[in-house]
């Protein structure tokens, strides 16, 4: 397999005394583009949020295990410079309402007090939005709020606020469930595009999805990670049972 950039080792998350996360210990391969799978509630959002690190902010919320980028110890790092390394996506469009389309490009910036001379925000806004396949639709448009957008051009602002940070990898957490077929498959063809330059994790309940756009699957049911491998070995010949069976709509 490539060269991991992340690599979890008997990683365990916990609510309180609830164990979210049981042991899990997998390898992320750079450039590529990962799906994690599976019933509601078994764990996927969480390791997410635990790669970079805001599943701590939970009240009650701890893990245990290792979490490496680039061999760095994660929970080693500081919290707020892991979070320009790995970039995050939500279910629901969330750009920040009362900006414009421009300043939610570089809202990272801004809220890291990250001062910029007017070229440079220039450049960043617009490449950004170039990888996110929406500056041909919004660059006449850059000083509007971000609300005024449809609410599939308000996740690819969203995307382009993520790659405005220059992560190394971007999470998104089942970024299309709220869109309609139309923003969902724009989005699935920019992430497909995105993975000559990032490393994507994306969370997802469709496992045609799935299949559609991720070089490797992972399963996870109950907190524990079933199983990870190729998408095209996963789908058409699953390894354990429990996958098969979620594959085939038995349960889930």
């Amino acid at each position: 397999m490539e060269s991991a950039i992340l690599e979890s080792k008997n990683f365990n998350a916990y609510f309180g005394d609830h164990q979210v996360l049981k042991d899990i210990s997998m390898q992320i391969p750079r450039k590529r583009i990962l799906a994690m799978m599976g019933p509601s509630g078994c764990g996927k959002t969480t390791y997410l949020r635990c790669i970079n690190r805001m599943h701590e902010l939970a009240p009650g919320a701890r893990s245990s295990g290792e979490m490496l980028l680039d061999g760095e110890d994660v929970y080693a790092m500081n919290a707020m410079m892991l979070r320009r390394r790995i970039g995050m996506v939500f279910q629901r469009p969330n750009p920040f309402p009362n900006l414009s389309i421009y300043d939610n490009v570089i809202a990272g910036y801004l809220l890291n007090g990250i001062k910029m001379k007017r070229p440079e925000k220039h450049e960043i806004v617009e490449t950004s939005l170039k990888k996110a396949a929406l500056w041909d639709e919004v660059k006449d448009s850059l000083h509007k709020k971000g609300a005024f957008l449809s609410g599939g051009q308000q996740q690819r602002l969203c995307i382009a606020r993520a790659i405005a940070m220059k992560p190394e990898m971007i999470l998104l957490d089942e970024p299309t469930s709220a869109l309609d077929p139309i923003s969902t498959s724009k989005i699935e063809e920019l992430i497909f595009e995105l993975k000559t330059n990032y490393t994507i994790i994306i969370v997802t309940h469709n496992m045609q999805q799935a299949a559609r756009i991720s070089d490797r699957t992972a399963f996870f049911y109950l907190g524990e990670l079933i199983e990870i491998g190729d998408t095209r070995d996963m789908f058409t010949n699953p390894k354990m049972k429990q996958t098969e069976d979620y594959i085939t709509g038995r349960f889930g």
